[in-house]
């Protein structure tokens, strides 16, 4: 069965095409495992989790189709403190809660920029164009089993 795509999600065909690059099952695969589990997953998670209907697929392979999603706005590549690059599917401006304990990552919605430089008080000069927000805590889970929180 298919990922389902939001609504709102670039038309993956039409953003492949767009960008030069060829309708592959290895693309759409790739695609679709990051749809499937939107916990902004390691190239090498993202390889694991293919093979399992594409045996036959290979590492260097991901990479590749994870930098053409890229390229084509289709995902995000978010890369926190010094761990390896994450990929999510969600290309909305928005920022990420991680779990100091697990390790998880969930998307936060946040103000839109207009908001965040009045809220930070911003000189009226100063243009925002991007921004990158995360913060850091523990998950429900880990939360609610503090036996497992290291200090």
């Amino acid at each position: 069965m298919s990922a389902e795509l939001p609504s709102d999600a670039p038309a993956y065909d039409e953003s492949i095409s767009s960008g030069g690059f060829r309708l592959t099952k290895q693309r759409r695969e790739v695609y679709e495992v990051l749809l499937q589990q939107r916990d902004h997953p390691s190239a090498v998670q993202v390889f694991n989790r293919a093979q399992r209907k594409m045996p036959t697929i290979s590492l260097a392979t991901v990479y590749n189709c994870l930098e053409t999603l890229t390229q084509c706005g289709l995902v995000r590549q978010v890369n926190f403190d010094r761990g390896p690059s994450r990929f999510c599917p969600n290309t909305h401006q928005h920022g990420h809660f991680i779990c100091t304990q697990c390790g998880g990552v969930h998307d936060v919605e946040v103000p839109d920029v207009a908001e965040l430089s009045r809220l930070w008080r911003l000189p009226d000069d100063y243009v925002v164009n991007h921004h990158e927000f995360s913060l850091r805590g523990l998950c429900p889970h880990c939360a609610d089993n503090p036996a497992s929180v290291t200090p």
